[in-house]
């Protein structure tokens, strides 16, 4: 009898750990996770080491928005993610001119990334978006590889792992990261 009961006890916390780990897999795959900012390419919204939690879902119920910050593997390295804003949306035709951003031959009204870029990279010649490409920059933008760049270029879509949404870490500047 007492054999039972512990086998018994045993198995309820077998299922208990399988039913945990499935559920934690199911988050990371398609809700969150947990991502680290490596490099100043954001500063000063976000700083090297921060830790994130990316919000998986909200683009499959909508489209980017301009000045998300987004997260997205990079192409050339597996396991390799790149944080950045995104400032060009589908159909808009972005160029870099005397180190500011035109959108549509527009200058683009911001608050992120005031400082005058040296490199146009390959936004010096206007770029139009496709329907689904988007066109991202670092908050620091002297300082980031980013749409200007070949090895970056425009993203689709489907390159979007999702958008940064809560700093974990360090404590004294956790919440909800603004996109405004």
């Amino acid at each position: 009898m007492k054999e039972r009961s512990i086998l018994g006890e045993l198995l309820s916390w077998l299922i208990y750990i399988v039913i945990v780990v499935i559920l934690s897999l199911g988050i990371i795959t398609f809700i969150g996770q947990r991502t680290k900012v490596s490099g100043h390419s954001m500063e000063t919204t976000l700083s090297d080491g921060d830790n994130l939690i990316v919000d998986k879902i909200s683009y499959r119920f909508r489209d980017p928005e301009r000045f998300e910050i987004i997260v997205f593997p990079f192409q050339y390295e597996e396991h390799t993610y790149y944080i950045k804003r995104i400032i060009g949306l589908p159909g808009e035709t972005v160029q870099v001119i005397d180190g500011y951003v035109y959108i549509n031959g527009e200058v683009l009204d911001e608050n992120y990334g005031l400082e005058v870029m040296d490199d146009p990279g390959i936004a010096a010649e206007p770029i139009t978006l496709g329907e689904d490409e988007y066109f991202v920059l670092g908050d620091n933008r002297n300082h980031s590889s980013d749409s200007r760049d070949p090895s970056v270029g425009v993203l689709h879509r489907d390159d979007i792992m999702g958008r940064a949404w809560i700093r974990i870490w360090p404590f004294d500047k956790f919440g909800v990261i603004k996109h405004e």
